[in-house]
């Protein structure tokens, strides 16, 4: 089942992140979230859809500004993450797919994907999911000792 995120879903969400913080290099970011600022990013973002299953959160999709300024309004960066039991199910295309529904119903043109070059699943994924390819940073993060490219991709909607 697909849902809108609350608060509610902060611990079960922050479990998901901080396991992508802590064992791989989907984010770069290394430092893990309190279930405050996790409840917080449900609030900030646009759109905040959870994926449930047995009454478990099995992953989320979001998006948010991509920049700041208003010329950049109807561009927005998108965030997917899913537990490693829900990854070959379907349930990251429903996520993505709902949260493209919800884009377009708030007038976003375009979605934008950053990819940890060192993901070897996200640009794949995205590439099926219809984003293109439009730049790669080298070495644009570090964690764990290295520095790590980010993909970005797009989806004009």
């Amino acid at each position: 089942m697909l849902r809108p995120a609350s608060g509610a879903d902060a611990l079960a969400v922050q479990a998901l992140w901080n396991l992508a913080i802590r064992d791989t290099l989907i984010t770069f970011n290394a430092v893990e979230k309190s279930p405050d600022e996790v409840a917080q990013a449900i609030e900030d973002h646009d759109a905040f859809i959870v994926a449930e299953d047995a009454g478990e959160v099995q992953g989320y999709a979001a998006f948010g500004p991509f920049r700041a300024g208003v010329g950049y309004a109807h561009t927005k960066e998108h965030s997917i993450m899913l537990a490693p039991s829900a990854r070959g199910r379907g349930i990251g295309r429903a996520l993505m797919q709902a949260l493209e529904n919800e884009a377009r119903a708030q007038g976003v043109h375009s979605l934008i994907a950053g990819v940890s070059g060192s993901n070897p699943m996200g640009e794949p994924f995205h590439a099926a999911m219809g984003f293109q390819l439009v730049g790669r940073v080298p070495e644009a993060g570090q964690k764990w000792g290295g520095w790590h490219d980010l993909v970005l991709m797009q989806k004009i909607l």
